[in-house]
């Protein structure tokens, strides 16, 4: 199979800022790459001054000649933290915070064809992905308005809009068009109460007790398709759903089935890595599909994020992103945490990047959030906790690509 052929796959199947990797061992049929990298920086927000880890990573890449013009190919993904653990909490959760110095990212195995596409089955990168990547350069305040990274601002694993957890996906190219299409084989069971600050196993037993304050709920198998049509080698149009449902049962014996759904498209011109001009943006509807800044159940909202960038002859990149995540009001399906029926979640920020690239993988940079969010609540405790996980901040470091 091509090579050139094989990289593109792999680098559309992770639609990371950055794919560069080295080659370490090429045997003919064999070949190993190790990718990543690590980026430290110093943030300010919330009041806490701190050096973070950014996200960084390490990635081996594995591919395998076959006959006939098929190829197997393998991917590992780990996050590691080479700043040490750190308790700061800040608006975008870009990683799961981990305590452990190494943990995974993305894993999967696959074979690929150049005319029949690709098929890979494990943790990777989801086909909603596709649609909304273009927005999500910012280093360090990357977007939580697209629908990505789900259930308060995680890894997007569990209803497989982000780095999706057991996926079976397929990639194919034809002419002008891309295609991804995926299944999420899934069953996740787990408790819910409307009492803040309980253990799982403390709500368990008040719904096996019959507790009205308590119910289980089922998190069942999802699916999602997006398509890229390449209008032209600038412009860029992405469209795209994810589907799934959750089952909410009662101790007093009532079902509820809740559609989790996401849909919407993007466009994009240019390149981000390239000089002159780039401009992103996408717009989605989703109903059941992301939580409040307190874990509720969101029930409808519309997600807007938008970049414009300019690289400069001299390397030096600016931009300027803005995002919005508006559920309004009466979006909290049940009134848990004895919420204010009339509160209001609308998560809106503004970034501003400065990017001084020494080369195109070594990166020094300035990046400064201004949040306009509105979390207005009767309840002005609530209305607090609900603001403290976003704010304003500025934060400036170092991005290190191998």
């Amino acid at each position: 199979m091509n090579r050139k052929l094989i990289g593109v796959i792999i680098a559309s199947a992770l639609m990371a800022p950055s794919v560069n990797a080295v080659e370490v061992y090429d045997d003919g049929k064999n070949n190993l790459t190790i990718g990543g990298f690590i980026d430290a920086r110093i943030i300010h927000t919330q009041g806490q001054t701190e050096i973070v880890n950014g996200a960084s990573r390490i990635r081996f890449d594995f591919n395998r000649k076959l006959k006939d013009q098929w190829s197997a190919l393998a991917l590992l993904e780990w996050g590691v933290n080479p700043v040490g653990s750190s308790d700061i909490i800040y608006n975008n959760r870009f990683e799961s915070i981990q305590d452990k110095f190494l943990y995974n990212r993305l894993g999967y195995v696959g074979i690929a064809h150049e005319k029949y596409g690709q098929v890979t089955i494990g943790k990777q990168w989801s086909a909603w992905y596709d649609v909304v990547y273009s927005t999500n350069y910012s280093l360090v305040w990357d977007g939580n308005a697209a629908g990505v990274y789900t259930y308060n601002k995680d890894d997007g694993a569990i209803n497989g809009t982000g780095r999706g957890d057991k996926l079976l996906q397929y990639r194919n190219t034809f002419g002008d068009f891309s295609i991804t299409t995926q299944v999420q084989f899934k069953n996740n069971d787990f408790y819910t109460c409307d009492i803040e600050a309980i253990s799982e196993a403390a709500c368990q037993t008040l719904w096996e007790s019959g507790s009205d304050l308590a119910q289980q709920v089922e998190f069942n198998s999802t699916y999602g398709a997006a398509v890229t049509y390449s209008v032209s080698d600038d412009l860029k149009l992405t469209a795209g759903f994810n589907r799934g449902e959750l089952t909410v049962n009662y101790a007093a014996g009532r079902i509820k089935p809740v559609k989790d759904l996401i849909y919407g498209a993007g466009v994009t011109w240019g390149s981000f890595n390239r000089d002159g001009l780039y401009f992103a943006a996408n717009i989605n509807k989703n109903e059941n599909h992301d939580t409040d800044n307190l874990g509720r159940l969101i029930k409808e909202a519309i997600g807007v994020e938008s970049l414009l960038s300019y690289k400069f002859d001299n390397d030096i990149r600016t931009f300027i992103a803005y995002n919005v995540y508006d559920a309004g009001t009466d979006y909290v399906i049940q009134p848990n945490f004895n919420a204010d029926p009339n509160d209001n979640f609308k998560r809106q920020f503004t970034v501003l990047g400065f990017h001084y690239l020494f080369d195109e993988d070594t990166i020094f940079y300035i990046e400064a959030r201004k949040d306009f969010s509105d979390f207005s609540s009767a309840d002005k405790e609530q209305e607090y906790q609900m603001s403290i996980s976003e704010g304003d901040g500025i934060a400036f470091g170092f991005n290190y690509t191998l």
